[in-house]
């Protein structure tokens, strides 16, 4: 039987000159806010030896916070730090998809305990496939437990994309649809892999919770995503 296809995925073709000029309007409109300043390496903390990478796209990064410490990283670290020494590493870069990843890690040495990956936004955009978002995760997967002997790696969700305050309709429909089958795809290669979880972050409509660019998070959003990503990163 041949693969159902979905509502959005029949529109998109007639919508296509609607859909095309909202995107570079938010693209003009859309702030480019920076990556924040920062150290993106470093220890902290007493305890147990832990080693820590975040690898991923702008919200890895941090895009819509000041510094690095109102950031993801910055929040996660103080959260281990708690209870570990902390030796942790920042690998991720506005705009890249998971292949961009994997093929940035391939330069990457050393070994690491725990890891948190943010990735999927750029891959709805460049229109990645679920089949191909699979296969490409999974061998990030691989990449982090085989290479790096990851013992634990958590990777966040594909954002809902449908509820970025930035996306106008129908454009949020479109992509947040993508985004829901490729985060579907997800769940499953963290299902297939004991030493992988997936970590949602159920948010409300708060405009706290944004960035001003209405595409980013905010500071709020980092420091409950971190606090997720600590307590899974350290179950048992």
């Amino acid at each position: 039987m041949p693969a159902r296809i979905a509502a959005d995925q029949i529109l998109r073709w007639p919508l296509l000159p609607v859909l095309a000029a909202q995107g570079l309007s938010v693209r003009r409109k859309a702030q480019l806010l920076p990556e924040p300043k920062g150290p993106r390496e470093g220890r902290a903390g007493r305890g147990p030896r832990l080693r820590l990478l975040i690898a991923g796209d702008s919200s890895a990064a941090g895009v819509g916070a000041g510094t690095q410490a109102q950031a993801l990283s910055g929040h996660l670290v103080r959260k281990l730090a708690k209870h570990h020494s902390v030796e942790w590493r920042l690998e991720a870069t506005t705009g890249h998809t998971t292949e961009d990843t994997i093929n940035r890690l391939q330069s990457l040495q050393g070994r690491f305990d725990v890891v948190v990956t943010a990735l999927g936004v750029n891959d709805v955009t460049r229109a990645v496939t679920r089949k191909q978002f699979v296969e490409r995760q999974t061998r990030l997967v691989d990449v982090l437990t085989g290479t790096f002997g990851a013992r634990r790696v958590v990777v966040t969700a594909v954002p809902q994309m449908g509820r970025f305050p930035a996306l106008p309709q129908p454009l949020a429909w479109v992509l947040g649809r993508q985004a829901a089958r490729l985060d579907h795809g997800l769940r499953q290669v963290a299902d297939a892999c004991p030493q992988v979880r997936h970590l949602t972050l159920d948010l409300p409509d708060d405009p706290a919770l944004a960035a001003p660019d209405g595409y980013h998070p905010s500071p709020k959003t980092y420091a409950l995503w971190a606090e997720e990503a600590a307590r899974l990163l350290l179950q048992v």
